[in-house]
C-alpha cells in the first residue's frame, strides 16, 4: 500500500507495507501479496523516492511464499530504499491468509498509523490489503485513496462463496475509493462489467518491467542449458511462475503429452515452486518423461534462462497482467498464453504469440506444436514481442503514476 502525505507517501505489500511522500502531499500505498505486485511496488518506491517522501509498509515476511533468495533480493531492495531516504514500516498481523482476529488488529494499526502520518494520498495494492487499507484510510480522513488490484480474485482463486464475498466487498469499497488503477484493459473491463468500478475514476497503468535486464543474455544459452541439464540441441518450452492451481502448471503438462506424441525431442522447463510441485514430479515419473522435464525452482538468472528457451508458455487460469510475459517478450520469445485477464493486452494472437482458452490442454498443445514446427514463425513472433514489450517499461509506469498523483493532488 502506498501513501503520500504532505511530506511523504506510503507503500504496503504482503512482505511489507509502505508509503511514499510528496513534497507537498503524502500518498500511502498498501499491497498484499508477493511476486509481481511486490516487485512493482518496490520498483515504484525506488523510482519515486527522490520525488516523494516514501514510506513502504508491509506485513511479516513469514506469511509470504518467498524463497530465501527472493527474501534476500527484497531485503536488498528495501536497504536501497532506505539508503535513498525512504522509510519502511512492518504492520504486524497483516497476513496474506484470512485471519479475522489479526485482520482486525492490522486494520486498527493502519488506522492509527494513517492518523499519525496524515497522508494526502493512500494507494493500496492487491485484494486483502487493499480492503483493509482503503477503509482505514477513509476512517482516518485521508483526502485521496487510490487502489490497484494487481489482478482480481473474483474467479479462479477460491470457491464460489468466497469469490462472491470478495466481489461484494470490492463493490462496497468502491465507495471509499477515489481512483482505480488497473494493470490492463482486460482487468478494467472485468471491474466495469461486474459493477465494481464507478464511472469516471479509472485508468490503466501497466505494471512496469526493467526491460534492459531481459533484452540480452549475460551467459550464452548453451552454458545456461548445461547448468540445468537441458540438451543443447533440444527445442525448449519454458514457463516461469508459482506451481499453484491458478497458474495452470498441470494444464501445461497435460498439453505436453500431446506435443510429445509428435515431437519427443522437445524439453519442458518449470521455473518456480509451489504446492503442485510434488504431484507434478510424481506425474512426470509415472509418464516416464523425467528426462524431458526440468524443475529448476526459483533462480536469480531468469534473463539467461529466458534466452535459453525457444518459446514461452503461461497457462494461467486467471492473471491480472502477467509481468513474466513482458519479460519473455523483451527476451524476444514467442508466447503461448491463456486468453484470460490481462494477457490479451500483452499477446496479440497471431502476431507475437498464440492465445488459447484457459484450462484447455488440447488447444494449448496444438499451439505449442504449431510454433515448434515453424522456426520462421517463432522468429517473426519473437521480433514482434521485442517491439511490443517497449510499451510496458518501468519508466512508462513510473511516469504515469507520477502524473496521476500530481493530477489528483492538484
Amino acid at each position: 500500500m502506498k501513501g503520500i502525505e504532505r511530506r511523504h507517501p506510503i507503500d504496503a505489500k504482503p512482505y511489507g507495507e509502505g508509503a511514499v511522500s510528496h513534497p507537498e502531499s503524502h500518498p500511502y500505498h498498501h499491497p498484499d501479496g508477493h511476486g509481481g505486485s511486490a516487485q512493482n511496488t518496490l520498483l515504484t518506491c525506488l523510482a519515486l523516492v527522490e520525488t516523494y517522501d516514501i514510506v513502504l509498509a508491509f506485513g511479516p515476511t513469514t506469511e509470504s511464499r518467498m524463497t530465501d533468495r527472493e527474501r534476500r533480493i527484497v531485503e536488498k531492495g528495501i536497504a536501497r530504499l532506505k539508503s535513498k531516504g525512504g522509510r519502511v514500516a512492518v504492520v504486524p498481523g497483516l497476513f496474506r491468509r484470512l485471519a479475522p482476529f489479526h485482520d482486525l488488529l492490522a486494520f486498527f494499526r493502519l488506522l492509527r498509523w494513517f492518523r499519525r502520518e496524515a497522508p494526502a494520498i493512500v494507494h493500496t495494492l492487491s485484494s486483502k490489503a487493499g480492503l483493509l487499507g482503503r477503509w482505514a484510510a477513509r476512517m482516518a480522513g485521508v483526502p485521496i485513496i487510490i487502489h490497484t488490484p494487481h489482478g482480481h480474485v473474483f474467479h479462479g482463486h477460491f470457491g464460489a462463496g468466497l469469490s462472491r464475498l470478495f466481489l461484494v466487498m470490492e463493490r462496497l469499497s468502491d465507495r471509499v475509493t477515489d481512483h482505480l488503477v488497473c494493470l490492463t484493459q482486460g482487468e478494467l473491463g472485468d471491474y466495469v462489467r461486474l459493477s465494481v468500478a464507478g464511472p469516471g475514476k479509472t485508468s490503466v497503468i501497466h505494471s512496469g518491467v526493467d526491460l534492459q535486464r531481459f533484452r540480452t543474455a549475460f551467459t550464452p544459452p548453451t552454458v545456461t542449458r548445461n547448468r540445468v541439464g537441458i540438451d543443447a540441441r533440444a527445442l525448449v518450452v519454458g514457463t516461469v511462475g508459482w506451481l499453484l492451481p491458478i497458474k495452470g502448471p498441470e494444464v501445461l503438462l497435460d498439453a505436453m503429452t500431446l506435443v510429445w506424441e509428435h515431437r519427443p525431442d522437445i524439453e519442458l522447463v518449470y521455473v518456480g515452486k509451489g504446492d503442485l510441485e510434488e504431484s507434478l514430479r510424481a506425474r512426470v515419473r509415472q509418464m516416464d518423461v523425467a528426462h524431458l522435464v526440468h524443475f529448476v525452482g526459483w533462480r536469480n538468472d531468469i534473463p539467461d534462462l529466458m534466452h535459453s528457451f525457444d518459446l514461452f508458455v503461461l497457462p494461467s487460469r486467471n492473471e491480472g497482467m502477467g509481468r513474466v510475459v513482458v519479460e519473455a517478450m523483451a527476451a524476444g520469445l514467442p508466447v503461448v498464453a491463456s486468453c484470460t485477464g490481462g494477457l490479451p493486452d500483452l499477446v496479440a494472437d497471431g502476431q507475437n504469440g498464440l492465445l488459447v482458452p484457459p484450462g484447455d490442454a488440447p488447444s494449448l498443445g496444438r499451439a505449442i506444436l504449431k510454433l515448434s514446427d515453424r522456426p520462421d514463425l517463432r522468429q517473426r513472433m519473437g521480433d514482434e514481442s521485442r517491439r511490443r514489450a517497449e510499451a510496458f517499461s518501468l519508466e512508462q509506469m513510473v511516469d504515469k503514476l507520477d502524473a496521476l498523483y500530481g493530477r489528483l493532488l492538484n
